[in-house]
């Protein structure tokens, strides 16, 4: 593949350690993604405590991240893209399992536990992420980030006995879990159709959950919530469910599945904290699942992962800019980040990679 034209800016793909793993965009998206999903648990809680019922608050908090992602596609002037028939089944899949399950039995579960603790019992989506992406989707998974994974799942089930003893009861817990293991699904299957444009995806995943919970709240009869509680919902729901699904895809993009769902697993710290900041007392419980976890979230920083690789010759569209594995030629000047259908030639090299879009190659 030859070089890229002159003015072309890097996009890089690499994987180069901890700490410069903090300047890949994959990460930066993953990172950015998670702290606006990681404020999300106790800012629903508070509306749950105002009485909103978990269907209802579903509703109100996808409809809000589809309607106002929408708005943003009519003001960006781009027409939805054609998933093709492949596309369709695991976006569908993913639309049920991620938008309407999934947020039901967290909500269920935050319901019956305290914010905090129903905060890092998310990071159980990443662990669950990981696993299917290596046991189901073939995805590469090495031993760094398996034992990070490990790490993040003891610290899950530090807050799992947590939460029993606050409740008296196990199946809040689990419900939490149940979410992550959609989620979890959600993620994966997402992957496939990753390429397709994120603000068009996390948009139809909004439209669609958005009604289909309000609809199953208008059948158990949750009632009618003033104007300003709808608002406040639509807006909590445009970032902690709508921007933070956009950043989420496009780390799916960059890193693949697993990497994407570890690096995501710093959400729930920051939902304990502000849980914290909002007046939850702090635990010893909590104190040692959290080092758990920040010790997983390390390990996945701090990998590097390089060997010689082949990249099969291929085609498709995505938004790119030109390096190593975009060197194509263009009729007019590009610069910087641009989407297009374009073609891959062989090429064989080595360098630090995650398992983006051009690196989903046999380890074998």
């Amino acid at each position: 593949m030859s070089a890229g034209p002159s003015g072309g800016r890097p996009f890089p793909s690499a994987a180069t350690g901890f700490p410069s793993a903090l300047r890949h965009p994959g990460v930066l998206a993953a990172l950015a993604s998670a702290a606006l999903f990681g404020v999300a648990t106790p800012l629903t809680k508070l509306l749950l405590d105002r009485g909103l019922s978990p269907y209802l608050l579903a509703g109100l908090l996808y409809t809000g991240s589809g309607a106002g992602l929408a708005l943003v596609q009519v003001a960006r002037r781009r027409p939805p893209p054609r998933p093709g028939r492949h596309d369709l089944p695991p976006l569908t899949a993913a639309i049920a399992l991620g938008g309407v399950a999934a947020p039901i039995l967290l909500l269920l579960g935050v319901s019956h536990l305290p914010a905090a603790t129903a905060s890092l019992l998310l990071n159980a989506e990443g662990a669950l992420t990981a696993a299917l992406a290596w046991a189901v989707f073939r995805e590469h998974l090495d031993r760094r980030i398996a034992i990070g994974m490990a790490v993040i799942v003891a610290g899950a089930t530090v807050l799992g006995h947590q939460g029993w003893t606050s409740t008296g009861s196990t199946w809040p817990a689990l419900a939490v879990v149940g979410a992550c293991a959609c989620w979890a699904l959600d993620n994966n299957l997402t992957r496939l159709v990753s390429t397709t444009d994120a603000v068009w995806l996390a948009a139809l995943k909004g439209l669609v959950a958005g009604p289909v919970n309000l609809a199953l709240a208008a059948l158990v009869g949750s009632g009618r919530p003033a104007p300003v509680t709808i608002a406040v919902a639509a807006v909590i729901g445009l970032a902690t469910n709508g921007v933070s699904l956009v950043l989420f895809i496009t780390a799916l993009r960059h890193l693949g599945t697993a990497r994407t769902g570890a690096y995501f697993g710093l959400a729930p710290f920051l939902g304990a904290l502000l849980a914290l900041a909002l007046g939850e007392p702090a635990t010893w419980t909590l104190a040692l699942a959290g080092a758990l976890m920040a010790i997983g979230a390390w390990l996945h920083l701090s990998e590097d992962h390089r060997h010689t690789h082949h990249h099969e010759s291929a085609a498709h569209a995505h938004p790119h800019a030109h390096d190593v594995h975009h060197g194509h030629s263009h009729d007019g000047a590009t610069d910087g980040v641009h989407t297009h259908w374009h073609d891959h030639d062989l090429l064989d090299h080595s360098h630090a990679h995650y398992p983006d879009v051009h690196h989903r190659h046999d380890h074998r």
